[in-house]
């Protein structure tokens, strides 16, 4: 008599009384890549051979499975540009509160950044055997992006670009007309302004600017290389406070996007690329950090971490629990 089994909750009737392996086999199963119970019992895999399959059997099939779909490929990267050039490393730090150059190269190298901002001051003419920041970090390995820190109009910015031009060449620049002296917001009438004189002049000028778009957009047409809104106020290290009006920027700007100033720690970081942002710049964060190397490392993974997570795409974010394996062929 042909017995009448249950499998995995489908009642079926066999042709005769196999073994558990002749079942499997019959089923197309391999038996090494699975586990089988008998009534609430587990049959070893030793005994296949031995254990007959009767009449009212109630067997559950199991194997492995993975949870969820097949993953889908990752969009492919678009190198950084900058003004024409092309930079592996999407991070660039800065030059100042230091310890000393010495530390400040090491943090630099352990950062991976291709691009250093630097101040420009006056000579010290009292003693100029004094150590040089070209010394410690080579122009020729190095890309040179002098800013203009510390400038409050547009005619102080304009003349100190001008100054680093003859003193080293350099067209590309990073231009910040600061506002007041406690907050160190952009004044963007005045950056407008020599945005405009700066490249007319033949400036490449990527621009610290507000987190407006409006703003930002206006930059762009102006002929800015690139965009650099603020994550928070200069040194706060308080992260990015407005993502929304970031990520506006990003959506819209045909230029790089570069988050500048209030990054403290990596997650900001990740954070400001996971926006989409195409960089990041940070001083501080490195700088007063209580070991500034092994946080210039720490910098230099967490925006390799947050561009692959942006180019992944995050999962939606959802009110209630959602199982990341499958309910359906549970025993």
């Amino acid at each position: 008599m042909a017995p009448t089994v249950t499998i995995n909750g489908e009642t079926r009737t066999l042709g005769g009384a196999p073994s558990v392996r002749d079942l499997l086999t019959s089923l197309g199963l391999d038996p090494a890549k699975i586990a089988v119970e008998r009534n609430l019992e587990i049959v070893p895999r030793s005994q296949y051979d031995a254990v007959m399959v009767g009449e009212g059997d109630r067997l559950e099939i199991v194997h492995f499975i993975g949870g969820g779909n097949a993953p889908v490929e990752p969009p492919q990267d678009k190198p950084f540009v900058v003004a024409g050039k092309t930079f592996r490393s999407r991070l660039i730090v800065g030059t100042g509160k230091y310890r000393d150059y010495a530390q400040n190269a090491a943090a630099l190298e352990a950062s991976g950044a291709e691009i250093v901002t630097v101040a420009v001051r006056r000579v010290n003419l009292t003693d100029p055997s004094q150590p040089r920041l070209i010394d410690f970090i080579d122009p020729k390995k190095y890309t040179y992006l002098p800013n203009t820190a510390g400038c409050f109009t547009g005619e102080d910015a304009v003349r100190t670009l001008r100054l680093a031009r003859e003193a080293g060449g350099w067209t590309l620049v990073k231009l910040e007309v600061l506002g007041d002296r406690k907050t160190l917001y952009p004044d963007m009438i005045e950056t407008l302004r020599a945005t405009e004189l700066l490249i007319r002049e033949g400036f490449q000028v990527m621009v610290y600017a507000s987190d407006d778009p409006l703003m930002a957009k206006r930059l762009e047409q102006l002929g800015a290389a690139a965009i650099m809104p603020l994550a928070a106020p200069i040194g706060s290290g308080l992260g990015v406070q407005n993502p929304v009006n970031i990520r506006m920027i990003v959506e819209e700007a045909k230029v790089p996007v570069i988050v500048d100033a209030g990054v403290g720690t990596a997650s900001d970081a990740a954070v400001a690329m996971e926006l989409g942002c195409d960089g990041v710049l940070m001083n501080t964060a490195i700088a007063e950090a209580k070991n500034p190397v092994m946080m210039a490392r720490a910098m230099k993974h967490a925006v390799e971490a947050g561009r692959l997570a942006y180019l992944a795409g995050r999962m939606p974010k959802k009110r209630y629990a959602d199982p990341s394996s499958p309910l359906a062929g549970l025993i």
